[in-house]
């Protein structure tokens, strides 16, 4: 049998294949450029474009791409064969430094929310050498930044790699602070957590509203769903489990670090955890895992659902951003140590993480904004709309020692006791978890609660690396002009406790109450895209992002006319494939059950003279239903009208909130009524327990 070990990562351009493929100098050369940012010499791209062609060659790829990540929140890829034309009549394989670090697709069809006409098509992709180079289907995948001709960013990974460098360099003021000279370089790491739901490809097929939108516009729930919690962690179904380890040998092959796989709460839900890595490559990866989830789903006549809430009533799926700081030397500079109390160097980037989030609240909410998410935040299933943070009982009763000027009489850990000799003697830890909180610290990492299944991280961590290094900045200002280091750094760790602890919530996010407690301290409730989207504009928050060289005014400008618009665009197609099922597929199935069993009651009644009182009754109840949803139809094809004479995208989108998604609100619910008093031999598509248990 062959071993994970012999075929991990072998399908990647990786540390081992370029030590191997790379002359000493020129892999020296590509280390500092990926360790230190240096700029990278043609010289050494030649000689690395050639390694990885003739490495590609012999793992039998014939093609080459440039893989970007475009403003879609999907993947994007041109591809070109290594064929060069030799003057006898033959072909050689080529592939020079020139075509690996730059590319040239056509950017006039990708989002640009205005930074380009449409007539202004060139478009540039730029090697990004920090991420490896990797090869499916036959082709060498390079992965590359992607930007206009006139240089504005139109993808996700130059902005993200902005604020990595912004965040490193205000990092190392701040250890240089504190006497390290050594380290080089700070990064962030990241480890995404993957929700998604299976269901069988014979099923999805005869659903329009799965295949068009992802998600089911209609259907009841049935008897059972998630109550009984016995769906989360239990044994894996034989299909699903061939579904994960063939899912598993897919990502390990391209290096990717896949870790942890089980059953999540609700019915046919799921869920893969990597190890977390450097947050550039992670995005990649993540990028890289809904892609092969989705397709090695086929394999198994099984289709990846990765919308956030693809069934009413059951928990949506979302994504987890575990996400921490450390040294190139491995210092995690989130890890609290043995004594806490005492690691000032640990509570000033605790509290400038802190600080951030509840500054820049607004941009974290924003980052998560998408028409599916919006279904999910606040469903008493994710986290609310409101961000705060989790510390958990002993960092908070620290940061309130500090705060009100006494010593902290922190406890011992104690010992986990079960009452089983046998069992295993363990420590305690010194806080619970909380799985309600949107934004929680879990030991020596953030967990970010908020992203939903099918968002890119990062633009979560652009605002993240770009909040927190901002801040940094600010203590490092501050500290660096300190009369005295130690006085100036006590009352600067203590200032911002007592500033911005309304933003600590170590309590129940799911309750109403805490919704009205986060309304008194200021917290702010965007609770939908449109409400958060404009806030990217807000004056500070475009101070903050262009002083760092995170995005320019037309980037942000950009950005939140894109976001907006693929809310529009999301929910109009929803809601016209409501419209297309309910005039072609549920109406007609009504009426058919209702005319069969109105041609019963006749028949009965020539015969014997009188029919059952449930069969007239359920006839005029669905007579009523069926005027009833061709109304609420007619209602919303006017609403789809009226959306189209909208022209400017923040009154459409709040038209879309205020509006629209309240008549697809009332169609659903009297299709969905009718669906319970309708024979299954007559509804037109599979129901929910159909999907939700049928693997």
């Amino acid at each position: 049998m062959e071993k994970v070990t012999d075929y991990f990562g072998s399908m990647v351009f990786d540390d081992r294949v370029m030590k191997a493929k790379l002359s000493e100098s020129v892999y020296k050369s590509l280390k500092n450029t990926i360790d230190r940012s240096t700029p990278l010499d043609i010289s050494v791209a030649n000689a690395v474009a050639a390694a990885m062609k003739d490495w590609a060659i012999e793992k039998g790829a014939t093609h080459y791409t440039h893989w970007f990540q475009p403003m879609t929140g999907v993947t994007a890829e041109k591809h070109d064969s290594f064929i060069s034309p030799a003057p006898d009549g033959r072909v050689i394989m080529e592939f020079s430094g020139k075509e690996l670090v730059k590319g040239e697709p056509d950017a006039s069809s990708f989002p640009s929310g205005g930074l380009r006409a449409t007539f202004e098509a060139r478009g540039y992709t730029a090697w990004d050498p920090t991420s490896y180079a990797f090869i499916k289907d036959g082709t060498l995948y390079i992965p590359t930044a992607f930007c206009s001709y006139t240089g504005e960013a139109l993808d996700k990974k130059v902005p993200l790699l902005r604020s990595m460098e912004s965040l490193n360099k205000q990092a190392l003021r701040i250890l240089r602070l504190f006497g390290n000279t050594e380290v080089q370089s700070v990064r962030t790491s990241v480890g995404p957590e993957q929700e998604y739901f299976l269901v069988d490809r014979d099923l999805w097929k005869q659903r329009k509203d799965l295949i068009m939108t992802g998600r089911t516009l209609f259907g009841a729930m049935p008897p059972k769903g998630q109550e009984m919690d016995d769906h989360y962690f239990s044994s894996i179904k034989p299909r699903v489990t061939a579904y994960m380890a063939d899912l598993d040998k897919e990502l390990w092959k391209l290096g990717i670090l896949a870790k942890t796989k089980h059953n999540e709460v609700a019915p046919a839900q799921h869920e893969l955890a990597p190890i977390y890595t450097t947050t550039n490559i992670a995005v990649d990866h993540n990028q890289l895992t809904m892609e092969i989830m989705q397709k090695v789903a086929l394999r198994h006549n099984l289709v990846c659902l990765l919308h956030e809430k693809p069934f009413e009533g059951v928990n949506g799926s979302g994504k987890h951003n575990n996400w921490s700081i450390s040294t190139n030397q491995g210092e995690n500079l989130l890890s609290p140590g043995k004594t806490p109390a005492e690691n000032a160097q640990f509570l000033l980037f605790l509290v400038a993480v802190i600080k951030a989030v509840d500054e820049y609240q607004d941009l974290l909410r924003l980052s998560v904004a998408t028409a599916g998410n919006d279904h999910r935040l606040g469903a008493h299933e994710a986290p609310p709309a409101v961000i705060s943070i989790f510390l958990g009982d002993e960092l908070t009763s620290i940061l309130n020692a500090i705060e009100e000027g006494r010593a902290y009489d922190g406890t011992i850990k104690e010992k986990m006791h079960l009452g089983v000799d046998v069992f295993p003697k363990f420590n305690k830890d010194t806080t619970d978890r909380n799985r309600t909180s949107p934004f929680a610290f879990t030991g020596n990492k953030f967990e970010f609660r908020m992203l939903g299944s099918s968002n890119s991280i990062s633009c979560t961590n652009i605002h993240l690396n770009a909040a927190v290094a901002e801040i940094l900045k600010q203590f490092a200002d501050k500290l660096e002009n300190a009369a005295d280091f130690d006085i100036t750094l006590h009352e600067l760790i203590k200032t911002t406790i007592k500033t911005h602890k309304r933003i600590i919530f170590n309590g129940n996010g799911y309750d109403d109450n805490w919704i009205a407690e986060a309304e008194k301290r200021g917290l702010s409730n965007l609770k939908t895209t449109a409400d958060a989207m404009p806030k990217i504009c807000d004056e500070k928050n475009v101070d903050m992002l262009t002083s760092q060289g995170i995005f320019t005014k037309s980037e942000i400008r950009s950005r939140c006319d894109i976001i907006l618009e693929n809310y529009v665009k999301t929910v109009n197609i929803e809601a016209m494939t409501m419209i297309n099922i309910t005039r072609k597929e549920i109406l007609p199935a009504i009426m058919k059950f209702s005319a069969d069993i109105a041609n019963g009651i006749s028949l009965k009644s020539s015969v014997s003279g009188a029919a059952c009182k449930y069969e007239k009754s359920l006839v005029l109840i669905l007579s009523e239903l069926i005027d009833k949803i061709d109304r609420e139809a007619i209602e919303l094809e006017n609403t789809i009208k009226k959306l189209k004479e909208i022209s400017e995208i923040i009154p459409a989108s709040e038209f879309v909130r205020d509006t629209m998604l309240s008549k697809m609100k009332e169609l659903r619910s009297s299709v969905d009524r009718a669906e319970t008093m309708t024979s299954k031999e007559y509804w037109p598509m599979p129901t929910y327990d159909q999907l939700l248990f049928g693997i």
